[in-house]
């Protein structure tokens, strides 16, 4: 017999399906498009300063940020995810010292960053609204068998 979690053991039918968090999942798409961003910029830092850096601190220091942003979409609904998610902003802005150009691009992924959370904070603040009057609407209305006719 397969083992069961414990939300397959706890559900019973007409059991509502929990929402999913709309701020998790904008600030894991911004993190993600950040991991490309940094992973291309890693290749232009190579082919444009490989006189300069150490090639391999060049490719492993690109790399293992791609990696961490990455990594950080696993624990993002948990408040050191956000955290880390704010040094991850500040470490690709510090890229720029390698490659100026990703002052820039640092500077706008975060601004996406910063929106994304308080877009998806305002979101997830309505969702509970409108689900908390939906709940007290189901409950004013009488309950119907099938088949019945209403009034």
């Amino acid at each position: 017999m397969a083992r069961m979690t414990k939300a397959q053991r706890e559900w019973h039918p007409d059991m509502p399906k929990k929402r999913r968090s709309v701020k998790a999942l904008f600030a894991s798409t911004v993190l993600v498009l950040e991991a490309f961003a940094v992973l291309f910029g890693t290749l232009v830092s190579f082919g444009l300063h490989r006189d300069e850096y150490p090639v391999g601190l060049l490719l492993a220091g690109g790399a293992l940020l791609s990696v961490a942003l990455i990594a950080t979409c696993a624990f993002i609904s948990r408040s050191a995810g956000l955290k880390t998610g704010w040094v991850l902003q500040v470490l690709i802005v510090a890229t720029g010292f390698v490659e100026p150009m990703m002052f820039f691009v640092g500077i706008l992924f975060a601004a996406a960053w910063w929106y994304a959370l308080n877009t998806g904070s305002r979101l997830d603040r309505e969702n509970v609204e409108r689900d908390e009057a939906q709940r007290e609407w189901a409950a004013a209305q009488p309950e119907e068998t099938p088949g019945q006719q209403p009034g």
